[in-house]
């Protein structure tokens, strides 16, 4: 019984460390999925204070 127990043990332990390998990927991608969003946001921000001639950010400054 002791050598089925060590299988099953160490079964669940592959799976925990896939799924810890799988989190760790899927919170890559969105890291840099955020860091691209944040690159966009700052693009448009500036492009419309040009547009609009106004400090929207509240930074002292145009674009």
């Amino acid at each position: 019984m002791g050598i089925f127990w060590d299988l099953l043990q160490e079964d669940e332990l592959e799976k925990q460390q896939k799924q810890a390998n799988s989190l760790e990927d899927r919170i890559e991608i969105l890291e840099s999925e955020l860091a691209s969003t944040k690159v966009l946001l700052r693009k448009t921000l500036a492009a419309l204070e040009t547009h609009l001639s106004k400090d929207i950010d509240g930074d002292g400054k145009l674009g």
